[in-house]
């Protein structure tokens, strides 16, 4: 069974150290309930949890999957046990608002305990994940009757909530959707339709399920202009508020999947349920957003907890594996031959997989900084910033750190050699989890067009400059500082250069709208790792300023800064080829006849 770890000293690093949590918790509204105490306590607990409760679990589900009888599913042995003592714990509830029966804290401290549960069981931990977006879409969209009936149950974690866009016939494509709302006199509606790739849509560790549905209302406009949101419960609660009438959703069966195989992948489908309208008719996307950000946040974590545990497998197999000598001459005399970890290109994935983990720690909590001050911060000129930021980042995010997640794992492959190719180690689980993060809550493809075209392009720039300014600073404030000139002068450059090539894009686009899609891709990966050159800029600097007065954790401080540069030599160049291929434009994408794809073979 692989082992985990939650790498509390680095998550410690990046929050005490380099983005200063405590001064940002003291910020908040109710931020003094984050005391340090608190967070330590938080994160120690949730480290205990994940490890001893979430990890042992993780090959069984994987191994026995979920079983669908009469419409009810029964979810992997210890699996039910696991979700009544994390909510027993209290942790559904740990960053929710008090008056919904949440406990207040900061919404960061959750996302660094979902780091925790991904890298120990990502199928399991995918069924709480989307109860917080349900809670979420209700809390900023929903009635007061919705909030009142539901929202306090999702917080508690007694119920839980899922997301059901995807349909048969469409995926991104929302506006194509089928699934008809018709209301009925008492003021709620008869929902009918089928929904697809339902994660945990129906499964038994909570005694009720609350389906977010996406649906047209006969009246409604063509397209995604005349879809609208609905609350669909398994059970239509009763006078009491508790689980009642059976309505009339049901799981018309399991999805058979490449990874994942702990969570209950669904088809739901829906014969006149009775549902309940979510915000103003035929705005229904614009609430479901609210959702589908928490969530794409929450699988670029899932990218970053699958990068850690493989990371944490690979590194304890390369320090005991024995396989022949290092070319400079023996290194551990005593043994037959030397462990892996002496050959140079061992060395070069185990640090791909350290500089990409803690490079996306590093993201990830700068994004959670920035969810906090949307929430809990009362200065709406800090509020309106970091919602801009938020926007900018959050396809970053979900696609980058996935598309990071993915190699990461398959590094750990390599380094385990024929033995990560066999069931027992759980390296091949942790590629076949990853491979779906890359997919669901929107492409990669997807994710990029929303970067490039809505969050770029749509605002001339507007919402980049804040963040390339922000790099500018900083780069400028260090200019003098021979010990970062290393770090300092290229991550100048490369921010300097991605404006030039928004510019460069957008002015080609605008006689051709097929540069964006063109581009797009290699313009989120390119702006990936400029984001992490930044942060692990920052990284060096902090672990600098404490080699200098530490005297008892230099090694680690060292150990940060060799990291750092190996990120900026060996990674960082990518960006080479992302910019010469944005360059080349969308001419060899486009030219080619349809049919000419597939000369030389008979379909």
């Amino acid at each position: 069974m692989p082992n985990y770890q939650a790498p509390l000293r680095d998550l410690r690093f990046v929050m005490d150290e380099m983005l200063d949590y405590p001064g940002h918790y003291g910020r908040l509204r109710n931020g003094d309930d984050a005391s340090p105490d608190i967070v330590t306590a938080i994160l120690e607990e949730g480290a205990r949890f994940a490890r001893e409760v979430l990890l042992p679990l993780n090959q069984v589900g994987d191994c026995e999957g979920c079983l669908l009888e009469g419409g009810e599913v029964k979810t992997p042995q210890g699996f039910k046990q696991a979700y009544a003592q994390y909510v027993e714990g209290g942790w559904p509830s740990l960053a929710a608002e008090p008056e919904h029966g949440g406990q207040g804290l900061p919404p960061s401290l959750g996302m660094a305990l979902s780091e925790m549960i991904c890298a120990s069981n990502l199928a399991w931990g995918m069924y709480p994940g989307l109860s917080h977006g349900a809670a979420d879409a209700l809390r900023h969209h929903g009635s007061d009757d919705l909030k009142a009936t539901y929202l306090s149950k999702l917080v508690e974690g007694v119920w839980t909530g899922t997301m059901c866009l995807t349909e048969p016939h469409c995926g991104s494509d929302l506006g194509l959707i089928k699934t008809r709302a018709v209301p009925t006199e008492e003021g709620a509606y008869r929902i009918t339709g089928t929904k697809i790739f339902i994660s945990a849509g129906e499964h038994d560790l909570a005694e009720n399920i609350i389906h977010l549905v996406l649906a047209k209302l006969p009246d409604a406009p063509e397209g995604s202009r005349g879809i609208s949101l609905f609350v669909v419960p398994k059970y239509l609660p009763d006078a009491q508020g508790n689980p009642g009438e059976r309505n009339g959703v049901v799981c018309g069966s399991l999805e058979h999947k490449m990874g994942i195989h702990g969570n209950s992948t669904c088809v739901m489908n829906f014969d006149d349920a009775r549902g309940f309208l979510v915000g103003q008719p035929n705005k229904g996307l614009a609430c479901m957003f609210t959702m589908m950000n928490v969530a794409r946040i929450g699988v670029g974590i899932q990218g970053l907890g699958l990068m850690e545990a493989s990371f944490q497998n690979s590194l304890a197999y390369a320090r005991d594996r024995l396989q022949m000598r290092a070319l400079s001459g023996p290194k551990a005399i005593d043994k037959p031959a030397d462990p892996i970890i002496v050959h140079p290109d061992v060395r070069r994935m185990l640090l791909t997989q350290k500089a990409l983990s803690e490079g996306g720690r590093m993201l990830v909590m700068y994004a959670a900084q920035l969810v906090d001050v949307v929430e809990l911060r009362e200065d709406d000129a800090e509020k309106k910033r970091a919602e801009a930021l938020l926007g900018l980042l959050t396809p970053i995010v979900k696609a980058f750190l996935t598309e990071l997640g993915f190699e990461a794992t398959n590094e750990g492959v390599q380094i385990f050699g024929g033995h990560g190719f066999i069931q027992e180690w759980g390296m091949e689980q942790f590629v076949r989890d990853a491979r779906i993060t890359r997919l669901y809550e929107g492409t990669t493809g997807i994710q990029a067009l929303d970067l490039l075209g809505r969050k770029v392009l749509m605002d001339q720039g507007e919402t980049l400059k804040l963040f390339t300014k922000e790099i500018h600073k900083f780069c400028q404030a260090e200019t003098d500082n021979a010990s970062l000139k290393e770090f300092i002068e290229p991550l100048a450059r490369l921010n300097a250069e991605l404006g030039e090539l928004t510019m460069a894009v957008g002015m080609k686009a605008m006689s051709d709208r097929e540069e964006v899609g063109a581009a797009s891709v290699d313009y989120l990966l390119y702006a990936g790792y400029v984001t992490l050159a930044y942060l692990w800029a920052r990284a060096a600097r902090t672990a600098l300023t404490a080699m200098e007065s530490a005297s008892d954790s230099t090694e680690y401080y060292r150990a940060k800064l060799e990291t750092a540069r190996f990120y900026y030599q060996r990674l960082l160049p990518r960006t080479r080829a992302h910019a010469e291929a944005m360059r080349a434009g969308a001419e060899s994408l486009m030219t080619m006849d349809v049919d000419a794809f597939g000369l030389g073979f008979e379909m």
